[in-house]
């Protein structure tokens, strides 16, 4: 769940001593390897579920979540779509928001792909709560109101974003941005963290449709933590570290790099190349 600290460690507030460079190349690291993996599965959904949708066979994306696809709600079938293609935006462009040196060195091309990130973050959690509206997930009221709740934040945290940046109040803006980009991982760390699960634990807790006690933990955990750790980082960020939490920062980093790396290929090389590989054959182009 660190990854969300890495990318917002900015060069300016770190100097040296080699606690702070172990810190530096940590966040460094993982800040390529998250966006790497989240690259990974922007693509995923981009030629999985948008190729079988081209191809005429949306029926097949109920063989990522049950209850996706269904033919006889077409505002739902648009409401998730719009939230899939706006999640592939949030996923490629949150860590070049979140980069100090593009901030300072390229303001312009910082909030010109912050107005689209803002919009596309609006648009996925109005797509998520227009989904659950309309059709209901596959787990239930559990699942309905820890994924309501989710889109909702979304929304909140994209408005609050934006509103500051237009106020000039750019300290204000960047904790709604990280908090936004905490949220954001989510939809990508949720697949990644039931992998893990399921390779770790076999699957124990889960139930059909999504209702034993691990898959309602899950309804909340794939976000809740992300933005206790954001907002843990918010408040610290104006206070000097000593050298051990540094050093243990850094650890925690290196570990969720080799976490990342692991479990995007492991994924990319089972269900996501499996699934991209079959919707590129059935795009018609």
């Amino acid at each position: 769940m660190t990854n969300n600290i890495s990318l917002v460690v900015d060069d300016s507030s770190v100097a040296g001593g080699l606690h702070v460079a172990a810190l530096r190349w940590s966040a460094r690291l993982l800040v390529a390897t998250s966006w790497i993996g989240g690259a990974v599965f922007a693509a995923y959904i981009v030629v999985f579920f948008g190729g079988v949708a081209v191809g005429g066979a949306g029926e097949r994306w109920n063989e990522s979540l049950p209850g996706l696809y269904d033919a006889s709600a077409p505002m739902a079938i648009g409401a998730i779509g719009a939230h899939f293609v706006a999640g592939a935006v949030l996923l490629l462009l949150g860590p070049i928001q979140l980069i100090g040196g593009v901030r300072r060195s390229v303001p312009r091309l910082h909030r010109w792909l912050g107005r689209v990130y803002v919009v596309s973050a609006g648009l996925a959690g109005l797509g998520g709560l227009v989904f659950i509206l309309v059709k209901g997930t596959v787990g239930g009221r559990v699942m309905d109101v820890g994924f309501g709740l989710y889109g909702a934040l979304m929304v909140l945290c994209a408005s609050m974003a934006f509103v500051d940046a237009r106020a000039g109040r750019y300290e204000q803006h960047r904790a709604w941005a990280i908090r936004l980009f905490a949220l954001t991982v989510g939809s990508w760390l949720y697949r990644m963290e039931y992998g893990t699960w399921f390779l770790l634990a076999g699957g124990l807790g889960t139930g059909r449709g999504f209702t034993g006690w691990f898959d309602m933990v899950m309804a909340f955990f794939f976000y809740v933590p992300n933005l206790v750790i954001a907002e843990y980082f918010i408040r610290s960020r104006r206070k000097e570290r000593g050298a051990l939490v540094n050093l243990g920062s850094a650890g925690l980093l290196l570990a969720a790099s080799v976490f990342v790396m692991a479990v995007t290929w492991i994924f990319t090389n089972g269900a996501w190349g499996r699934r991209m590989a079959s919707g590129l054959l059935e795009t018609p182009f």
